[in-house]
Order: C-alpha cells, then structure tokens, then sequence
C-alpha cells in the first residue's frame, strides 16, 4: 500500500510497475493506495494488512518506540517533496508565522504533521500554539484552503501546482528538494521509500531483494530520462486530471525531480536528521538504534547486480 500513490513523491512505485521492472524481477506486487479517512500505508503494514508500505521513512522511529521492528528497505527519496502552500492573504511566511494558525496536513500523525510541527519549534512555536487539521491532498485539499478552513497546507506535486495555477496561494516554505531539505533542515531527510516489518523481511529476503531490484532500476531509469519521458510511463489519470494538466505535471516535476535519490541508498545522516527531527517534536528519544530502522544491504546488492555506480554515500548503522 501507498500513502497516495498518484502523488509525485511516491511515482516510483507505479512507474516501476508501467516499466515491466516487477515482472523483469519475478515478483508479483499488488499496488493499492491509501483512501481519505482510511487506513495508512504504514499501519497496514504493520497490522499485516500488506506485505510493504510506501511510506516515509520516519515512521520506522516511530514504530521503534513502540518496541515495533520495522525498517526501510530501499529508500527513494533524500527530501519530504513537500511545500507548506499558504493562502494568498495568510501572512504566513516561516514558521514563526504559525502562531493562531489553522495548519493543514495530510492527517494527524502522518509525515506532513511531523514536520509542519518541526517548521514550528524550529522558530519557537510550539505545537499548542497553532492548529493542525488533516485535510488530504489533491482536490479536498485545495478545496480546504479555497473555503478559507485552513491558512496553508503541507503538501506536493501536483497539488502545489494546482493552487499556483488557480491563484489560491503561495510555496512559504520549500521541503520539495534535497537542497530545499538542507537548507530548511539543515541536509537529506529521507523521506518516501519502502518499510517492512523486520521479521518479514527477514523471513522473506529472495522476495525482499527482488522488489528492491526493481525499485533501484526505476531510480536510475527516473535519473537518466526527462520528466516529459517520466510523464509519458505514467498512467494518463496521473498526470492529467481535474487538478492538473500534463504540461503543468511536467513542469512541477521539472521543478521538484530533486527528491529522488538515483540509487535507492540511504544516505549517510539521513537518519541522524530525521531522529533530530522527531525528538524535537516529542516523537522519539535517545534510546532510538538507527542502525535497526533502515538497511542498505538490498540496494547495494542490486546496484551491483546490475552494474550500477552508486553516487550516494550511504549511511551506516549510526545513521
């Protein structure tokens, strides 16, 4: 499962799929996407619902300070891909703007709360300060900010080209890239890849490895090809739609192609930074072993299976 699968953060997953690279591989994976109001990709995956969550890797800290085993097994991302859109007349500019505020997030609890809360400690506003309401994305989103129930909204591609187009408000504060990642948070917080229960995982490495192969194909096919050519793989529903054009699909991503990391690593403090980040908002603590939340060993094994070099320097079990 998902966390929004026709989000550009998450297009890897079904590009691979467009790209024949699951069936080049020889695993059969079922792709399903989380509805609003519904179950997350991450707690499905942890209740057994699904095999693999396409989620963030944050929720690996999360769930180890619930004595909860999971890690990330290829990771796709090296930033959030995420823009806090503010309406046109909110005057909210940074974080310290959030004070009185009605923040929007994709749901409590998800990745965009941790870090529209991170935005706000990070210039001493604190999270009872201001208020956070899930709000979706794409249309419920937009619609959410067009009625005036929310002042901004933490959110990506295309979502963040839709309201720019409609005029609806403005990019506050960039999370989109890795650059806009380390000048915001100071380097690469890894973001969307693939979590797994570790007993699964462990149980089930041939079919793990195979999926990862797949992935870090898509990585380096996403790294060597245009984002019209990127567009073109993808379902036509994706990229032209009720909220966005194929010409404004490509153009976002044009603009935020940053995120993806072309390897599948973990790079190296990644990990550090996105601890920092939920120890900051009350999410984690010092007892927390990042060497048990990810691993490189499945992408380092199909980068080199495949002959690829490998340009992220990866992280090691101190994160």
């Amino acid at each position: 499962m998902v966390g929004g699968i026709d989000k550009q953060i998450y297009l890897p997953y079904k590009l691979a799929d467009q790209l024949g690279f699951y069936k080049k591989y020889g695993v059969d994976v079922t792709l399903s996407t989380e509805q609003d109001g519904g179950v997350g990709a991450e707690d499905a995956m942890i209740s057994g619902q699904v095999d693999m969550a396409g989620a963030w890797y944050n929720h690996t800290i999360e769930f180890q300070m619930k004595h909860k085993a999971v890690e990330a097994i290829v990771q796709l991302s090296g930033a959030p891909g995420e823009r806090e859109m503010c309406a046109t007349a909110s005057n909210v500019h940074a974080g310290a703007d959030y004070a009185g505020k009605t923040m929007g997030v994709t749901d409590l609890g998800s990745g965009t709360d941790t870090l529209t809360q991170l935005i706000a400690a990070k210039a001493g506003v604190a999270k009872d300060k201001f208020s956070r309401t899930g709000v979706g994305a794409g249309s419920t989103a937009i619609a959410a900010l067009k009625k005036g129930a929310i002042s901004c909204v933490m959110t990506t591609q295309p979502t963040v080209t839709a309201i720019q187009k409609q005029n609806l408000g403005y990019s506050a504060v960039d999370l989109a890239t890795v650059d806009g990642a380390t000048k915001a948070l100071g380097g690469a917080w890894p973001a969307a890849g693939v979590l797994a229960r570790t007993d699964w995982v462990n149980s089930h490495k041939d079919e793990t490895q195979r999926v990862v192969n797949a992935l870090v194909d898509t990585m380096h096919w996403i790294n060597t090809h245009t984002p019209e050519q990127i567009a073109d793989a993808l379902p036509a529903q994706y990229t032209n739609n009720n909220i966005i054009t194929k010409a404004d699909y490509v153009a976002a991503l044009t603009q935020d192609k940053g995120q993806f990391l072309p390897d599948g690593i973990m790079p190296a403090g990644g990990p550090k930074i996105v601890l920092e980040t939920e120890k900051l908002v009350g999410q984690a603590d010092d007892s927390v072993k990042l060497g048990d939340t990810f691993t490189n060993e499945f992408a380092m094994n199909a980068n080199k299976e495949e002959g690829y070099t490998v340009s992220t320097a990866p992280a090691d079990s101190d994160g």
